[in-house]
């Protein structure tokens, strides 16, 4: 099959999980995971979806943009803010789970060493983008219970970022050579980006748009060659530029529309057509088990911590539930077991498969029962719309 085929083969499953997740009011990267499990186990049909070299980087420049676009997300001013909460209950996010999983993939699952740390990796992460639709949707991603567990998410996420780059990076002088790059990088990036917005941005070329792209992919080859993942440079990259996102929406908006119309649902599409659907029937029993150990782990890490805290016990629930999700982070770290080998399928799928649960079931308990009221004014101020608050009448 040419290239051209395969192409338009993938890019139509993209759009069928577009229009699912859109009917159903689910995460589209939800869906397109679901949808290359479904097609790519399906008898007659999965031997037309080829994997060739140019649908494995496209996965692998996904997975590179959704980590730089999660570290945009943060909230710079929020993380300062709240910066001792969120760093106590994303440490422990991290941590517990980590250690939890860990333990019982090594010990009562007899995984080999490495498989085990990729379990503990996968199954310690928050979802950043599961918990930004949320707030974005309720609108707590204006107050400060909303800020604090988007900042809280970002240290999870960054503990699982920096343990997979340091359990599986091959340590050497080319190690140095690439933190010493990244470090200098990071610290111009935030003005040498304004430079180039100044100067040269809004165009129809887009030259902002490719001076972005040109550092992530420079530090995602040398994070390469220096044995490490390219998903560590990108995520902090994503932070560092979060201010300037904040003041130019047009810039974060096209970038986002590149990643997700065309690089992000082949990430996706291709970790869920590596699920193997006998793997995950035989598999059902270390699913749950495993499901088990995530939630029990968060919540052991996240309640004590919020109390401790003084957030009251709904919200500590409501935030316990968010905290326990994933999806990207557990996705990629499963990926890059898998294509490292690492793990063997039925234990990627076994992973995936949890990841997948976690972006859905902690989600809907949340929000069906433990979601917090917004405060009456704010709620009529949601209902207004910024653009009527002028209308207003005085009181």
């Amino acid at each position: 099959m040419n290239s051209y085929y395969v192409f338009a083969i993938w890019l139509a499953m993209a759009l069928l999980a577009s229009v699912i997740s859109i009917k159903l009011g689910l995460s589209v990267a939800l869906v397109e995971i679901l949808v290359g499990a479904v097609l790519g186990n399906i008898p007659g049909l999965k031997e037309h979806i080829q994997q060739t070299d140019i649908t494995t980087f496209l996965a692998g420049a996904g997975s590179l943009m959704l980590t730089f676009l999660a570290g945009a997300e943060i909230d710079p001013v929020s993380l300062r803010r709240h910066w001792k909460a969120s760093l106590v209950i994303g440490i422990v996010s991290f941590l517990l789970p980590f250690l939890g999983a860990f333990g019982f993939c090594k010990l009562v699952l007899d995984w080999p060493l490495h498989g085990a740390e990729i379990g503990g990796v996968a199954l310690s992460t928050t979802s950043v983008a599961v918990v930004y639709a949320v707030m974005i949707e309720t609108g707590l991603n204006r107050q400060d219970l909303g800020k604090l567990i988007l900042a809280a998410c970002f240290v999870t996420d960054l503990g699982t970022v920096l343990a997979l780059g340091g359990l599986f990076a091959t340590y050497g002088w080319l190690l140095l050579v690439f933190v010493a790059v990244t470090i200098a990088t990071l610290l111009v990036l935030p003005r040498a980006t304004r430079f180039v917005i100044d100067r040269f941005g809004h165009r129809v070329s887009e030259p902002e748009v490719k001076f972005l792209l040109v550092v992530l992919f420079a530090l995602g080859g040398l994070a390469a060659a220096a044995g490490s993942e390219a998903v560590l440079p990108a995520y902090v990259a994503g932070l560092v530029v979060a201010g300037v996102f904040m003041n130019d929406r047009v810039l974060v908006d096209r970038i986002r529309s590149i990643a997700f119309a065309l690089l992000t649902p082949f990430f996706f599409l291709h970790a869920g057509l590596l699920i193997s659907a006998p793997a995950l029937v035989s598999g059902a029993g270390v699913i749950a088990l495993l499901f088990g150990v995530k939630i029990v782990t968060k919540l052991l890490g996240v309640w004590p911590a919020a109390s401790a805290l003084g957030i009251p016990a709904s919200e500590r629930t409501y935030m316990t539930l968010l905290m326990a999700t994933g999806l990207t982070f557990g996705s990629i770290s499963a990926l890059f077991g898998l294509t490292h080998h690492l793990v063997d399928k039925t234990q990627y799928t076994e992973l995936v498969t949890v990841v997948l649960l976690s972006a859905l079931v902690p989600t809907l308990i949340a929000q069906q029962l433990f979601q917090p009221r917004l405060p009456a004014e704010r709620d009529e101020l949601e209902a207004l719309g910024e653009e009527d608050l002028s209308l207003r009448p005085p009181r």
